[in-house]
């Protein structure tokens, strides 16, 4: 049934493959189990039903997408919508909680009829080539200079931005541990090696006394502060168009970025599309619905799932694994939460490696393509956005075409967007 459902042989994969593929793909994003509750509790919100509505939320958007589109792609909170939730719409705009809450519920429906009506299948498939490669080596950039500055290897430099760390600090020493001892096993081509560098790292963290141990065993969460507390008729009289287009529109272009550089690296795009992408894109939409009903910001797919697919994941088998540890995690959570940014850090960075490898097969001959290619690449971890890297592809992808004289390689989706993002950019800078 398991063969039959995932097809494991088509994909090249077992089991035992897919196993450890989700046990990577968790342990490298778990960390959101106990960074959501502290950024959305800043905003009022109480952090153990928080933790509850993380775990749930994650687990079942999951399962829809290993269950029925049949990708190794976790989701989960968005860590860049939580901080907009918090910092932008709580803090800033003095929004209650519970009515930003419905604002994200309202969002994950609009998804919902733009997945339906395939408006956001033909936006992931209507994306140039040269776009879909820049933007899976754009975020293994992005996330390498992540892992590098949980490592603290990179580190604030008022004179330069940024600088390179400290090896006197027992963090920095521990992370080169685990990446020497991650790259030594990779190089060995050793099948778990992603799991075991991290675990590893985190268990040397501990021996150190650079990080604790993990404070219990189980942790029972509240539900009932944060289910179903949405104040829907105070979004309505808020005059929340603004609040929604920002949370439609980070969302998908950092879940379109996401899926097109996974997607990309566990070699699943066929004929340039990706096939039951509508299938994928559910997964996202049904995931913010629930999330909001049950009390978190918006649910998006995570590039850590990356480092899954470099484990060997190649279908949603995986995903069961990941769903279910997050179930766990919801009672086990101070266990789930025990590794420390650092022992994960080696494996972004190293994932990072594996997914610039798209960088080959941009057209660089092709200054119409090259262009675009670059800008995205460099944007994305320069702004720290993987839609801020896209949108600025996309808009230089157009006039390059233009002036290139290649009108007909402009196809509607890309004017489409070009004009938005070019409002967007307008927009924000007369505000």
């Amino acid at each position: 049934m398991i063969e039959r459902h995932f097809q494991l042989a088509q994909n090249q994969t077992s089991v035992k493959q897919e196993v450890l593929g989700g046990l990577t793909t968790f342990v490298t994003m778990a960390y959101i189990v106990v960074v959501n509750p502290q950024i959305l509790s800043q905003a009022g919100m109480p952090a153990d039903g928080v933790v509850f509505a993380t775990c749930l939320s994650s687990a079942v958007a999951t399962l829809v997408m290993g269950l029925y589109a049949n990708y190794p792609i976790a989701l989960a909170p968005g860590m860049s919508l939580n901080a907009y939730f918090t910092y932008s719409v709580c803090l800033a705009m003095h929004v209650p909680w519970q009515t930003a809450l419905a604002v994200v519920c309202f969002s994950g429906v609009l998804f919902l009829v733009l997945t339906v009506t395939r408006l956001r299948e033909q936006i992931v498939n209507g994306i140039p080539d040269c776009l879909k490669h820049s933007t899976a080596a754009g975020i293994g950039m992005f996330i390498a200079f992540v892992g590098l500055r949980n490592a603290k290897l990179v580190v604030a430099n008022a004179a330069t931005f940024v600088g390179l760390g400290r090896f006197a600090d027992k963090e920095v020493q521990t992370a080169c541990f685990g990446l020497a001892l991650t790259l030594v096993l990779l190089s060995r081509k050793f099948r778990g090696a992603i799991l075991v560098g991290i675990l590893s790292t985190a268990l040397l963290g501990m021996l150190r006394g650079i990080s604790t141990w993990p404070s219990a065993l189980f942790s029972v969460p509240h539900p009932s502060s944060t289910l179903l507390q949405l104040d829907f008729r105070g979004a309505i009289h808020l005059g929340f168009l603004e609040i929604l287009f920002a949370f439609l529109f980070v969302d998908l272009f950092d879940n379109v970025g996401t899926l097109v550089a996974v997607c990309e690296q566990g070699g699943f795009i066929k004929d340039r599309k990706i096939p039951r992408v509508g299938r994928v894109l559910l997964a996202d939409s049904i995931g913010t619905i629930f999330g909001s009903l049950t009390g978190t910001s918006t649910v998006t797919s995570y590039i850590e799932s990356a480092a899954g697919v470099a484990a060997g994941a190649r279908t949603g088998l995986s995903n069961l694994v990941v769903a279910a540890l997050f179930l766990i995690a919801m009672f086990c959570w101070p266990l789930a939460t025990a590794i420390p940014a650092y022992a994960t850090a080696p494996a972004l960075v190293l994932v990072g490696v594996f997914m610039s490898q798209a960088i080959a097969q941009v057209k660089w001959q092709d200054f119409s393509e090259a262009l675009p290619a670059f800008i995205t690449m460099l944007a994305t971890p320069l702004t720290f956005s993987i839609a801020t890297g896209l949108s600025l592809g996309l808009v230089s992808y157009t006039v390059v075409k233009l002036a290139a004289g290649k009108l007909r390689e402009i196809n509607a989706v890309i004017w489409i967007l070009t004009v938005l993002f070019i409002l967007r950019y307008v927009y924000l800078a007369a505000a």
